[in-house]
Parts: structure tokens; C-alpha cells; sequence
């Protein structure tokens, strides 16, 4: 099956998902697992997919510097969709897989897609050891010995006209957003299982049509799983990952409802890991400046507040420009934030049709 082709059978199949947008994370779920409280975790095994749910990934993004100062990001994201609740091997699995790759300058941003479907090697995400693959992209852990199998990890994807090859070291412990874990997305209740870890370093090299150039810098990789987890009058998300130079953190998200408000969630993260969750209203994200791009206005300066962190920050873009140009489209690329704090983050943008 060409490439083509098993693109077209992968929309069609996971059409929850890729075919109607990200819109359509608010469909019904029937016969998949829910989220449920408590929350509980299992490590290694939860770092590994999870069948018997309907969506998942594995999302890491990268804040990056060259030994001249020029900053960069790179982004490396695994999903997993089913269109059943059951494994399998061979052509009859019902699990399908999606990698998304993006590479970004202050000058060009590239994005590089694949597609894959479960049961024939082609892609998956195990355990232990802990890997997650989609052909030739890989997030491996490299540390046996780790006190989690996270702790240190090498990424590595392609494109046309880019590449990477990163490690990462874990510096701090992994964290569970909304309640302890279990993050609630709307009002009427719609849920998923999230945690992160935002705490890493990164040594590694990215290639560009102009050559080779060694980075440094940190990287976020969130963790995320559910079978419904938007509301049916839930269009679209804007969601960020600060990096304080002071070494605290903060997750944020607004889901954009049809009625033009939004429901949001933050986690506060200090620099010694310990963490408070904010519940819909707490965090405020206001949009400043809208930028054309890819053929549509997108509001790419921010104004992020969380009052009860004294926090009052306006966000802007490294690349304007920074269009994942692949299947289901949205903008993704690193910031830089001014105001009460400074630092570095990404910023995701999806809905925006």
C-alpha cells in the first residue's frame, strides 16, 4: 500500500479524529474505556499505549539554542487512535498510528508527517523498554538503570528538509495535572489521564538545508490519554508549556466553546516540582495580535494571567509562521514571554479552519 493511500484509508478510519478536526475529540465513545477517579498510575507499564482507549500521545516540544545564540524548537509527537478497544496483530489490529514532526527557526518552520497503521511493526509505543516509533522516528529510553524509564531519552525524526537527534535528561519528577492526574476538560465533565515531564535538558544536534548545528536547551513531554475527551460545543484549544527563568513551570489550556467562551486549566510547577492545579476560570489567555497564516488569521501574541502566581506575561512567537502543515493543520512553535516573568515555552493552536 502506497504511502497515498494508506493516508487516505488512515483519515477515513480515525475520522473521530483526523477527518473532522480536532473538533471531533467530542464524539461519542461507545465501548472504550473512560477516565475515572482517582486516578492511578503504573510505572513503567502507563508510559506504553493504551488500547483500550480511544486517543492518545506522546508530545514532546523543545526550546533550543545554537552555539551562536539563534534560538530554535523542535516538536516530536506519537498519536495512537482505535477504532476498537482491543489489540491485535497483523492487518486486523484496530490500532492506527500518527507521527508529526516540526523543526523551527527564526526564518523557515518545517513540519513532516507520518501514518501508520498498528499490528505490523510499523509503529507502536511499549513499555518496557520504553519506546515509541513510527517508522524510522523513534523516542527511546536510554538509561536501564533510570528510576523511570523517562528519565533519558533520545528523539530523533526526519524530514524533506530537516532533521534531529536529541537527548534528554530528566532534572526533576514527573507531574500530574488537574487532580492528580485526572484533568477535566468541560463543564459537563469530559476528562483524560495527563501528566508530564517538564523537566528536561537537552544536548543534541538539528540539521537544516544549510548544515549541522549543535543545541542545547529543555523539553517538555506530556502524556495523554482518553476516549472523549472535548465536549460536542468544543471547537479548538489553545494550550501552553512555560519555562520560567527562575526554574518554575506552568501548563495552561483554553478550549474554545461554541458559544465564544472557553474553559480553562493551569498547573503551577515549582522549580522543585511540587504542584498546584487551577480549576476553569483561574487562568486567562486573551488574544493580542492575530497574524496571517497559511491562509488564515491566527492570533499569535498572548496575554496569559494566573493572579493567584502573580502572573501577568505577554507571549510572542520566534515564526509568525510556525503552520504544521500535515493531515489535521494547527500552529505549533516555541515563545518567548515578557511581563511579570521571563522565560521560554511552546504554544499549540488547534481549531483554526
Amino acid at each position: 500500500m502506497n504511502v497515498r493511500v494508506l493516508a487516505i484509508c488512515l483519515v477515513g478510519w480515525a475520522g473521530p479524529i483526523w477527518a473532522q478536526g480536532f473538533a471531533g475529540l467530542g464524539t461519542a465513545a461507545d465501548g472504550f474505556a473512560m477516565p475515572e477517579r482517582p486516578a492511578t498510575f503504573s510505572f513503567p507499564q502507563d508510559h506504553g499505549a493504551h488500547p483500550a482507549y480511544r486517543i492518545e500521545w506522546w508530545y514532546l516540544t523543545a526550546t533550543l539554542t545554537g552555539p551562536d545564540g539563534t534560538e530554535f524548537g523542535a516538536q516530536w509527537t506519537l498519536f495512537r487512535s482505535a477504532l476498537a478497544p482491543r489489540e491485535a496483530v497483523g492487518w486486523e489490529a484496530p490500532q492506527l498510528w500518527m507521527g508529526h514532526a516540526g523543526l523551527t527557526t527564526p526564518e523557515a518552520h518545517f513540519s513532516a508527517e507520518r501514518l501508520a497503521r498498528g499490528g505490523i511493526g510499523q509503529a507502536g509505543a511499549t513499555a518496557d523498554p520504553f519506546v515509541a516509533w513510527v517508522d524510522d522516528w523513534q523516542m527511546v529510553a536510554t538509561d536501564a538503570g533510570a528510576a523511570d524509564a523517562l528519565d533519558a531519552l533520545q528523539v530523533t525524526a526526519r524530514g524533506a528538509d530537516f532533521a534531529y537527534a536529541l537527548d534528554l535528561a530528566a532534572t526533576g519528577p514527573l507531574v500530574f495535572h488537574g487532580d492528580g492526574g485526572y484533568s477535566v476538560k468541560s463543564g459537563e465533565g469530559q476528562a483524560s489521564y495527563y501528566y508530564s515531564q517538564p523537566f528536561y535538558t537537552v544536548t543534541g544536534t538539528i540539521s537544516l538545508p544549510e548544515g549541522d548545528i549543535p543545541v542545547t536547551g529543555n523539553a517538555w513531554l506530556d502524556r495523554e490519554w482518553s476516549s472523549q475527551p472535548l465536549s460536542e460545543q468544543q471547537e479548538g484549544w489553545d494550550w501552553v508549556s512555560l519555562q520560567f527563568d527562575d526554574g518554575a513551570r506552568m501548563m495552561g489550556f483554553s478550549l474554545r466553546q461554541t458559544d465564544g467562551t472557553a474553559y480553562t486549566a493551569a498547573t503551577w510547577i515549582g522549580a522543585d516540582g511540587v504542584t498546584e492545579s487551577y480549576p476553569d476560570g483561574a487562568l486567562v489567555m486573551t488574544p493580542l495580535a492575530r497574524s496571517e497564516v497559511a491562509g488564515r488569521m491566527v492570533p499569535t501574541e498572548w496575554r496569559v494571567e494566573l493572579a493567584d502566581q502573580g502572573l501577568d506575561i505577554t507571549t510572542t512567537p520566534l515564526n509568525e509562521q510556525s503552520w504544521m502543515d500535515v493531515s489535521v493543520s494547527y500552529w505549533e512553535g516555541p515563545i518567548r514571554m515578557t511581563g511579570t516573568h521571563a522565560g521560554r515555552g511552546y504554544l499549540e493552536m488547534t481549531g483554526y479552519e
